[in-house]
């Protein structure tokens, strides 16, 4: 009867974006993690969260920050987190849900046990009853539809905004679980410093997101994008406002650096694996989830790197939120996924 009254959530608790799941009500909140923050003698008072934060960025006085508190996939500033969440698990709320939820919420495969435990403190201040964690990895194997019961090794690849996560599983367990801070934000400043030093202009963070996702692109040579996008920038010389044409091709160029990393990440996790395993992953390809992976031609460019051939799921954007609530819906028999404190 305990459960009855309480609205248990799993929480995708992302560099770029939360994502929040409320049992038997599905996704309630898809917003990004962005705190606007105000100073006023020393104290701090919180005024925005997620879009309406998001929408400030770049147009606020001295005494308005806009912060984003989670950093690489983990807490960079715990005041703002905890506030963060507060505000998200309050909207989760029902009529009938009198009860604090519980809340299974979900960490980057390399984070530290610190890191780990500061995201537990954060959800318990944030009003849990009880709190639970699983590697992001893990949770989008799940959610991705992969049948990790199986004896077959399996892989599977979480591109975030902070860090690119892998886990291999097999037979219920996890045999390897990585992380790599190199992920969608690193693509943002990518655009950010090839616009600078190819053209001299200076654009900021809301545009370099815009410009990667509607005309990003993993492939130089990428027939299936004739995406022409206008960006306003200030001349880095002058001072005055300028205008700029570019296409897919610009944005490949950017992008090669950290597109490079992560295929080199995967190379390395696949050459500590024993045999047996790679043929699996060779068999059956590699699972391509979270945002970074609607990054268009990215499979075709990691298939070229790492020699593997990568699957793309219909929304690899909530596939971690999606397996974090099958998890949280049968927490008996899936007890095993989680972390242990």
């Amino acid at each position: 009867m305990a459960n009855v009254f309480s609205d248990d959530i799993a929480i995708d608790l992302g560099t770029a974006n939360t994502l929040v799941h409320v049992m038997g009500r599905g996704v309630v909140v898809n917003e990004p993690s962005v705190v606007a923050v105000r100073s006023r003698g020393g104290v701090r008072e919180v005024l925005a969260i997620g879009n309406q934060a998001k929408e400030l960025l770049g147009r606020t006085p001295e005494s308005i920050e806009i912060i984003r508190p989670m950093r690489d996939g983990v807490i960079a500033d715990f005041i703002a987190t905890e506030e963060m969440l507060r505000q998200f698990i309050k909207r989760t709320k029902s009529k009938f849900g009198f009860r604090k939820p519980r809340i299974l919420i979900c960490v980057p495969a390399g984070a530290t046990p610190v890191e780990r435990r500061a995201v537990y403190e954060t959800a318990v201040s944030a009003g849990s009853r009880k709190v639970f964690l699983i590697e992001e990895p893990v949770a989008a194997a799940m959610g991705c539809g992969v049948s990790i019961d199986a004896p077959m090794g399996s892989m599977v690849v979480d591109i975030g905004g902070g860090t690119t996560d892998v886990a291999v599983l097999s037979l219920g367990g996890v045999l390897q679980a990585r992380s790599l801070r190199c992920a969608g934000n690193a693509m943002d400043e990518a655009i950010i410093r090839f616009i600078r030093r190819e053209f001299g202009l200076l654009i900021g963070e809301l545009n370099a997101e815009r410009i990667k996702i509607e005309a990003g692109s993993a492939l130089v040579s990428d027939h299936e994008r004739h995406v022409e996008i206008h960006i306003r920038g200030r001349e880095v010389r002058s001072g005055r406002p300028k205008s700029k044409v570019l296409g897919p091709s610009d944005i490949a160029y950017a992008l090669q650096g950290p597109v490079e990393d992560i295929g080199e990440f995967f190379q390395r996790v696949l050459e500590e694996l024993p045999p047996e395993v790679v043929s699996d992953i060779c068999e059956q390809g590699i699972q391509l989830t979270g945002g970074g992976a609607c990054l268009s031609g990215l499979d075709v460019a990691l298939e070229r790197s790492v020699g593997v051939r990568f699957n793309i799921p219909k929304q690899p954007m909530h596939c971690v939120i999606k397996g974090s609530a099958m998890v949280l819906e049968d927490l008996e028999r899936r007890e095993h996924l989680l972390i242990r404190g």
